[in-house]
């Protein structure tokens, strides 16, 4: 694929929602899908093309989430022989399929002279090939499609972080009176009320809102880097506290029953929740070529911390793991601080997540209002976004 990048960059560069082919269309003729009447300009970004230790800080943004804490439990559902290797064969399947996906794209885009294809675009350039008449005349249908359901999955994301940071903000304030610096006890006591969870989340809902208004992913970068430095000074807390006093694991079943199993598999693939940021991150760098590199060193890290977390957090609490393993850190300020520090990554995760369903959505919205309204409703679809997933 050409690795130049266009000198004015537009969401239509790597958008789901550049000028569709109409439905009238011959199939096959690619020149009906590059024009449109108007392309939609992205607000301030001239130059936002990405490095790639830029798109591997975003990588590892959009992988590294709440499913984490959940793998330990995970892990207990599976046993402990079959949950790690469960996690190794899902990881390899996971990162074949995503480069898989990115030659996919590659070939595409030489095939039709596209400087990006997006989802979307994948699966329609894909149906009008087919020797299938009928996948031919529908192939537009197959773009929508994707993109709903990727909007569907990032959203369903966002939702899953407001939850997230209400109940462990919530958590830290109420066991506030009850923390001390010692860290000899491992529950969490909750010894005032605070107020309705719902409460928490409509206090995140504005400073999320001014969060997802940054719309260039050079800018992102700089807040996926303090988030990933947040994270990473939490996992290594959460490490440090489960490798110390492993008990005997003869105890731990070492294969569990399948009906327990289907549990492991459904927060594993919660887990591997970064697919959908793929090709928005290759789209966006400056050298798309290096993008293979960066996504199997990238998935590489991801997978082998997925492993060892959900390992050694079932081994060093066994069946008493709960659904978070910060639930089962002592109660003192040292490892309450993991909630706050890992709660500050997954704010930062929820604007990333968002940029996805973003790009399907906005420039949708935007190519049908006149220029002088453009940054307004572009900001307002961005706020409205922001409150369904809050809503929810």
């Amino acid at each position: 694929m050409d690795t130049s990048r266009l000198t004015s960059d537009r969401y239509n560069d790597y958008s789901s929602t550049e000028a569709s082919p109409s439905e009238e269309s011959p199939p096959g003729t690619i020149s009906n899908y590059v024009s449109g009447p108007r392309r939609y300009q992205r607000l301030g970004e001239d130059s936002s093309s990405t490095t790639w230790y830029q798109t591997l800080i975003h990588l590892l943004k959009g992988n590294i989430g709440t499913g984490l804490l959940s793998l330990p439990l995970a892990v207990k559902n599976a046993g402990i022989v079959l949950g790690p290797l469960s996690l190794v064969f899902m990881g390899i399947i996971a990162v074949h399929c995503m480069d898989l996906l990115v030659k996919c794209a590659h070939h595409l885009c030489q095939r039709n002279q596209r400087p990006f294809v997006d989802y979307g675009d994948a699966l329609m350039y894909s149906m009008q090939g087919s020797p299938s008449q009928w996948l031919q005349r529908h192939s537009v249908w197959g773009r929508r499609i994707v993109g709903f359901f990727l909007i569907l999955t990032q959203l369903g994301f966002c939702c899953v972080y407001f939850v997230f940071l209400a109940d462990n903000i919530k958590q830290v304030v109420e066991a506030a009176n009850g923390t001390t610096n010692d860290c000899s006890s491992n529950e969490t006591l909750v010894l005032v009320e605070s107020m309705d969870s719902r409460l928490y989340i409509l206090s995140f809902l504005p400073f999320l809102i001014l969060l997802v208004f940054i719309t260039n992913l050079r800018y992102l970068s700089i807040f996926s880097l303090l988030a990933n430095l947040s994270m990473l000074g939490s996992v290594i807390m959460i490490y440090q506290y489960i490798g110390r006093d492993i008990p005997d694991p003869t105890s731990l079943s070492f294969v569990s029953s399948w009906r327990s199993y289907a549990l492991f598999f459904g927060t594993a693939i919660f887990a591997f929740e970064g697919i959908g940021v793929v090709l928005p991150l290759e789209n966006k760098m400056k050298i798309p070529h290096q993008f293979p590199v960066v996504l199997y060193v990238g998935m590489g890290i991801v997978t082998i911390l997925y492993i060892s977390m959900g390992t050694l957090g079932y081994l060093r609490f066994g069946s008493s793991i709960q659904a978070s393993i910060t639930l089962n850190l002592p109660n003192c300020w040292f490892y309450q601080s993991v909630k706050l520090l890992y709660s500050f990554g997954i704010f930062i995760t929820f604007a990333l997540q968002f940029y996805v369903a973003a790009e399907i959505i906005v420039p949708a919205v935007t190519l049908h209002v006149h220029d002088r309204w453009v940054r307004c409703m572009d900001l307002t679809v961005r706020a409205a976004l922001v409150c369904i997933t809050w809503s929810c």
